[in-house]
């Protein structure tokens, strides 16, 4: 019988190469998260194997997964320790080897298999691991079967099966890049920055976009784990800003930017104005619902009050829907509601039929983007942003905040902004107009300016989001709210970014 994790063990000791470590704040609301050497062992990643095969049992789906992992020193090892566990649970897997998130859903539906699991850490600094994983194509693990994984790995409730079996799958990314590029030629003469972050993108990402017709001027693109620059992530100013210095330098048409794993992407139009992913939101639901009236957008709470009230969109007849954070929340909420497509802030962006197949892909998105301006020959990036009703918005903003104690604080500031609409006190000096909680707590004053403070699902931090539709002041006002909100509480620390 494999043992049954622990929660803390420490490196170089007997212990540490004898039983598995698995710590419990690991299991995110839907995927999981660790630090790796410190909160989770290989012993444990075989352990999480077994559980998650146990779980795929339970559920009554065939015990077949797909594998692949991320281009980090230490992401193959842990996707074998992985592999081990799955198989000792009776599963087949099939290993798609490097590859980025999108890559392994594609697979569940290239090689007809029901589950996947792809490590991860995504945009997380390195030293971090993790795990996606599903078992209903298109859609990814929520909290339901998180904690239910949770709670079969850390009581040791999962045992060695027979009918586990290892398929690597050989040269599986030429399928999927192939699946992006059997279509018709970007016809406008398009540059594009192409920016990777030194992460696994840079191993796919030009070539996809260079088969679609476009000249490509690639941005940290070599594979370096270290990532020496920045870390992949397009919405953290510091790779905006190398992305707008590339644009201008080049000349370029657009500037498209790829996280971690190429399950996000990041904009910056033909001037160097870095924009934020909601923004690209509604100028892509501008662009198809042009072509697809009366569609429904699924968007997170961290957007931009726009979806609602963009003249444009009300036109076009779209429904929004805003709803939890979350590459899962929204990836299923996109499918219960047959959305044409959903978006968050974060630069996921999930396409249903005709455009993709569900699931978050950065490079789908960079391919929807070039299609816009391939719809608008006669229109700039910068264009078609100056065209959107002006809005003053922060970028997410983090500060941290211990996973132990993360969903309380969210929680006191939820009640603390409850009890100031109950007793009538004003927001950054304007009565409370209302307030959302379908995920943290979302405060907007009468003249529309807004705040929201949630809890980071993947890592021990805030996030805290500000918009105004009337000035760049009244931003900073609310944001000075809201911050005062939260330094009512200790537990809270520093921003990673700031305005």
């Amino acid at each position: 019988m494999f043992p049954k994790p622990v929660p803390l063990l420490h490196t170089n000791t007997y212990g540490y190469e004898t039983l598995p470590m698995v710590k419990p704040t690991g299991f995110r609301e839907y995927d999981a998260r660790w630090l790796f050497e410190k909160e989770i062992n290989l012993m444990g990643v075989q352990a999480l194997g077994m559980g998650l095969g146990a779980l795929i049992r339970g559920m009554g789906v065939k015990p077949e997964i797909v594998t692949g992992h991320d281009f980090r020193g230490y992401s193959s090892a842990i996707k074998m320790a992985l592999i081990n566990g799955l198989m000792a649970a009776g599963c087949r897997v099939h290993d798609i080897g490097l590859a980025l998130s999108p890559m392994a859903y594609f697979a569940q539906f290239e090689l007809d298999v029901p589950c996947v699991a792809m490590v991860t850490a995504s945009h997380n600094d390195n030293g971090w691991t993790g795990v996606k994983m599903g078992a209903q194509r298109p859609v990814t693990f929520g909290p339901d079967e998180m904690s239910r994984l949770k709670e079969i790995v850390l009581s040791g409730a999962y045992e060695t099966r027979e009918g586990g079996s290892y398929n690597f799958v050989e040269n599986f990314p030429e399928r999927y890049i192939a699946d992006l590029t059997t279509r018709s030629p970007i016809k406008r003469k398009l540059k594009v920055v192409a920016a990777c972050g030194n992460g696994t993108a840079g191993a796919f990402a030009p070539q996809i976009l260079e088969r679609l017709g476009v000249e490509v001027i690639p941005l940290d693109v070599e594979l370096d784990h270290t990532f020496p620059r920045y870390n992949p992530n397009p919405e953290d100013m510091e790779m905006l800003h190398a992305m707008a210095h590339a644009v201008k330098e080049h000349g370029a048409d657009v500037g498209l930017g790829f996280d971690g794993d190429g399950d996000r992407c990041g904009v910056v139009d033909n001037e160097g104005e870095e924009i934020f992913a909601d923004k690209i939101g509604v100028m892509l639901a501008r662009d198809l619902s042009a072509l697809h009236p009366g569609a429904t957008f699924v968007v997170d709470v961290k957007s931009t009050g726009l979806f609602a009230t963009d003249p444009v969109l009300q036109a076009n007849g779209v429904k929004a829907d805003y709803w939890k954070t979350g590459h899962s929340y929204i990836k299923r909420r996109v499918a219960d509601l047959k959305a044409l497509a959903g978006f968050e802030k974060s630069g996921h962006f999930f396409f249903n039929a005709p455009v993709g197949r569900g699931y978050d892909d950065g490079l789908v998105t960079a391919i929807a983007v070039l299609d816009m301006l391939d719809r608008n020959p006669d229109k700039t990036m910068a264009d078609l942003y100056r065209a959107l009703p002006k809005t003053y918005g922060t970028p997410t903003m983090s500060p941290h905040c211990a996973d132990e104690v993360k969903y309380q604080v969210s929680e006191r500031v939820t009640q603390r902004f409850q009890a100031m609409q109950a007793a009538g006190e004003a927001i950054a000096g304007q009565p409370i107009r209302d307030i959302v909680t379908v995920n943290g707590v979302r405060v907007t004053a009468q003249d529309g300016t807004w705040g929201l403070v949630r809890a980071s699902s993947n890592k021990p931090e805030l996030v805290v989001v500000i918009e105004s539709p009337v000035s760049e002041a009244r931003m900073r006002e609310m944001f000075k709210a809201v911050d005062g909100v939260l330094r009512e509480n200790p537990e809270v620390g520093a921003y990673n970014q700031s305005i």
